[in-house]
């Protein structure tokens, strides 16, 4: 029988399971995957932790790539051997899992498994920030929090692909030397600077009309402070934990900012918007304006070391497990 990550109760990583289950046939618009890589996000550790509550008990992981093993009654769009990727629903911690085919994409030529499986839900949440969220420019000044991380690194080469001029945050120097890789022009380190005062140093006081900030808490109300008059503040993360009691008057106060949270499944709730997402990420991709860096790998089994270290900050760009 094939295995997966399963949790029965909330908590650390200690409390991931590998064990047996049992993956039927597949029903109406549905095919069976063999996964070859699953991709690690930090949403998983909220899910996990129950920062974001799910029912008990459940499979763990939202994104995937593997070869279709066997089609659903009525399903054409897909056939047994087909590569394919998918970012939600939950449950990609599996060797073998059953998949909605409006939820599936196939992967194409010159893309291989490792990288579809790391990019299907950071590379497409980079999409919708860049292009739908704000739609970035050429000329644009922009902040992005935590640059040297998964989504981080793929929003900043977006970013600057389309003619911004990118301002990254990391903790370390070591990570600072990833940013600058991944496009940032500015690097701050914030264990050494104040990002607020490097910002306005860097636009001339002016400020920037986006931040993203996948970070929350610890860096959400200096954002504001780096926006200028009808900046956008997109908080679309909470590595640091959630933001609580905010009071909307401070965006008035701060000059009629617009704030919003944002998730992927909205932005990709209609299947012509899934696809969009991912040919626009996989043409970026292939056309290397885009590169990703899959700096550590784990055997799924394993998950639960590679959630302590994306939660300690050990790990670096993208992280994939292997079935």
């Amino acid at each position: 029988m094939p295995h997966a990550i399963r949790i029965y109760e909330i908590g650390g990583p200690e409390k991931m399971r590998w064990e047996e289950v049992q993956v039927g046939s597949p029903g109406p618009g549905e095919v069976r995957v063999r996964n070859t890589a699953i991709g690690l996000n930090f949403i998983d550790t909220y899910q996990r932790s129950g920062l974001y509550p799910l029912p008990l008990p459940f499979t763990l992981g939202m994104e995937g790539a593997g070869v279709v093993e066997a089609v659903g009654p009525k399903v054409k769009e897909f056939k047994i051997g087909d590569r394919v990727a998918y970012a939600q629903p939950i449950g990609s911690y599996a060797e073998i899992c059953l998949r909605p085919v409006a939820r599936l994409v196939k992967i194409p030529a010159g893309i291989d498994d490792q990288i579809a499986a790391a990019i299907m839900l950071k590379g497409m949440t980079a999409w919708y920030l860049v292009k739908r969220t704000y739609k970035v420019r050429k000329g644009d000044t922009i902040l992005v929090h935590a640059a040297a991380g998964g989504v981080g690194q793929i929003l900043c080469q977006w970013a600057k692909s389309l003619g911004a001029t990118v301002i990254g945050t990391v903790g370390s120097d070591e990570k600072a030397v990833l940013a600058k890789k991944a496009g940032c022009k500015h690097v701050i380190v914030t264990s050494k600077e104040k990002f607020v005062e490097r910002v306005k140093a860097i636009t001339k006081g002016a400020g920037v009309p986006v931040v993203y900030d996948g970070v929350g808490k610890d860096t959400f109300m200096d954002s504001l402070d780096c926006l200028a008059p009808f900046g956008m503040m997109v908080s679309f993360g909470n590595a640091s934990g959630a933001v609580t009691q905010f009071n909307p008057g401070v965006l008035a106060q701060k000059g009629s900012l617009f704030l919003t949270r944002p998730t992927l499944f909205t932005y990709t709730a209609k299947r012509a918007d899934l696809l969009k997402a991912a040919q626009d990420l996989f043409s970026v991709v292939k056309k290397k304006a885009v590169r990703i860096s899959i700096n550590q790998t784990y055997p799924l089994r394993e998950a639960a070391q590679a959630h302590r270290d994306l939660e300690a900050r050990k790990t670096t760009g993208s992280t994939v497990l292997l079935p």
